[in-house]
């Protein structure tokens, strides 16, 4: 594997990549041209995603694999799927699409994920963490039904594999038998600790074909000997015990092979070659290094996961605080005041603020990894023993965690603070990742608060307030920066349910803000002349206000950054249903469909909610 010092800038020489089109390009390829081929792949990998930005970190890693997978396996006849999708570049580049690459995350552009809709090569569109095997497992069902010949394959890194959701298809996959093969990508687990000549070696006995002829064959071939076969098998099932960590996949019905070098070209195309032709589920244990290749990404993985553009213009102006940073602030500061207080992320650590809190307060910190159901119960469990939970969670992954929501949280009425991170619309990660949905999903649910805080100033407050209610509460707040309001560095709350006038208009127009788009519509106030109130709560609204200024207004517009079906606008409506309120409304926010990746901002302006398509939209009904 050829080690890079820096990310190239200017574009690589790669006759061989420039070759293949599609995978069946390589097919006829040599090993030794094979592992040029990765070598040439990942300069290009390296120099494309640093004149793009993206996820880099994870392809790095995966490069021989990706080769390797697309060399065996007849893609996209065979179903390849990988897991989560962030080390899915240098299988798009391979696959068709390397003189697109460039475009990946913008917008009209190649989506961030494998994506069915883009390419007939991406066997099950990802995103979220853990969903591969489940996925596979469907897709290898359907084949054994139909008699068919396809192959089915997936990559799944040792992050996702702590999720249960994982391991639930692995059980069912384990009872049903059809024929798989689940690679486990590892460039973490403490499970990798046996890596060595030792078990390389045993693994490439235990995926051999011969092997595997003696075990299939035991019950006719060594008939006369039946003992021969059991002791054969035993003493495979001992030695896998003792060079390889891979006994929980055989309880599970699954037959265990690793762990391997995912960077030696020739032993996977030795071992995965034979595995494919095996019957019934496989699991094989591929280490990897994450950022393998560069340099500096080897040494630093959490900062090399994903990177900018290399030869962005800086900003000489200090950086606007994001709002996951006020969080980051808030929680340490709450923290000094309350020893109660305990942080719980899903595996968010650094995109949720976390890493000073867990410096600072190790014994109150806890990453459950990528368990977003078991962290919201386990918070229920921290307050039903009187400690003060927040769980920190992006929008998107909360929708994980509906049930346990509910059902041990909300249903009992206990005290867990949830700082809803990325809700609306986030940008270049696409509608996978946008928390489109925590208003309409929430707002349903008996004994919670929800508040939208309209900047960072209103957050730490919401924030605050949250905390101080004895019941469940949720603040969700954007992704990246807001209009950089002023921040106190005090603790101070608001009171539950209470809007703040913004701006004083016509009393016949009233505007209705939810959330980090007042800025919008303040601007949009102004020209038309419309009382503005951010309404700060959700749930509760505030009844006071609504019947002050509705009861007699001619129109109210409303505005949110989630989906109008089931939304903000939506209680308002309600409201003025229950109260007997007669007046013409138009709700703004996100419509009902999925807003592929773009810029933030250039989703928020196809959705029609930035300032100048919201005032060509209202003239309508003034």
């Amino acid at each position: 594997m050829k080690v890079f010092k820096e990310i190239p800038k200017v574009i690589p020489s790669t006759p061989l990549l420039d070759k293949v089109e599609v995978p069946s390009d390589i097919r006829s390829f040599s090993i030794l041209e094979l592992e040029t081929l990765a070598n040439e792949l990942r300069e290009f990998l390296l120099f494309s995603v640093g004149q793009s930005g993206g996820h880099l970190g994870g392809g790095l890693g995966v490069v021989e694999l990706t080769v390797a997978l697309h060399y065996l396996f007849h893609t996209p006849d065979d179903n390849l799927i990988w897991d989560v999708g962030h080390q899915a570049y240098p299988h798009k580049i391979i696959t068709g699409r390397k003189n697109k690459i460039n475009t990946i995350r913008k917008k009209d552009g190649l989506a961030p994920f494998p994506s069915i809709n883009e390419s007939e090569f991406d066997a099950f569109g990802v995103g979220h963490s853990s969903t591969s095997i489940s996925a596979l497992l469907g897709m290898a069902v359907a084949s054994k039904k139909e008699n068919s010949n396809k192959k089915h394959v997936a990559v799944i890194g040792d992050g996702a594999m702590t999720a249960g959701m994982a391991f639930e298809a692995l059980s069912h996959a384990g009872h049903l038998k059809p024929n798989m093969l689940i690679i486990l990508n590892d460039n973490d687990m403490s499970i990798s600790e046996n890596i060595g000549g030792l078990s390389n070696y045993f693994s490439r006995i235990w995926a051999s074909k011969i092997y595997k002829g003696i075990k299939d064959s035991g019950a006719s071939v060594l008939k006369p000997l039946p003992q021969a076969y059991h002791l054969a098998r035993k003493v495979e099932t001992q030695m896998k015990a003792m060079v390889a960590p891979g006994n929980i996949f055989e309880e599970l019905g699954l037959n265990y092979i690793g762990p391997i070098d995912g960077h030696n070209m020739k032993e996977m195309i030795d071992v995965i070659g034979n595995l494919k032709d095996f019957e019934g589920p496989q699991f094989l244990h591929v280490i990897t290094k994450k950022g393998a290749g560069l340099d500096a990404a080897e040494a630093d993985r959490i900062e090399f996961h994903a990177i900018g553009k290399i030869n962005a213009v800086k900003s000489t102006k200090s950086p606007k605080k994001k709002y996951q940073d006020i969080f980051g602030d808030w929680v340490i500061d709450m923290a000094k005041k309350d020893e109660a207080l305990v942080a719980i992320t899903p595996a968010m650590r650094e995109g949720s603020s976390l890493v000073e809190f867990s410096k600072k307060y190790p014994d109150r910190y806890f990453d459950v990894a990528i368990a977003e159901q078991h962290s919201v119960t386990f918070a229920a469990g921290l307050s039903k023993e009187n400690k003060k939970p927040v769980v920190a969670i992006y929008s998107t992954f909360l929708q994980r965690a509906y049930d346990q929501f509910i059902h041990d949280v909300a249903v009992q009425n206990l005290d867990v603070t949830f700082a809803i991170d990325r809700a609306g619309l986030v940008g270049e990660d696409g509608p996978t990742h946008s928390g489109n949905y925590d208003i309409a999903y929430l707002r349903c649910i008996p004994n919670i608060i929800i508040m939208t805080p309209s900047d960072e100033q209103e957050t730490r407050l919401m924030l605050s307030t949250g905390f101080y209610h004895k019941g469940p509460a949720a603040i969700r707040y954007p992704r990246g920066t807001g209009p950089d309001s002023d921040v106190s560095e005090g603790l101070e709350s608001i009171e539950i349910g209470q809007s703040r006038v913004v701006l004083e208009g016509s009393l016949n127009k009233i505007f209705l803000n939810f959330g980090a788009l007042l800025h919008e519509a303040r601007d949009v106030c102004e020209k038309l002349d419309f009382t503005l109130i951010d309404m700060r709560f959700v749930k509760p609204l505030d009844k006071v206000v609504l019947k002050k200024y509705l009861k007699n207004a001619d129109l109210f517009v409303s505005l949110e950054d989630g989906s109008v079906a089931g939304g903000a606008g939506s209680a308002v409506l309600e409201f003025c249903s229950e109260e007997n309120i007669d007046i013409r409304s138009k709700i703004f926010g996100i419509p009902d469909k999925f807003i592929e990746h773009a810029s933030r901002q250039e989703m928020i302006a196809e959705c029609g909610l930035d300032s100048s398509s919201l005032e060509e939209r209202i003239k309508k009904y003034c």
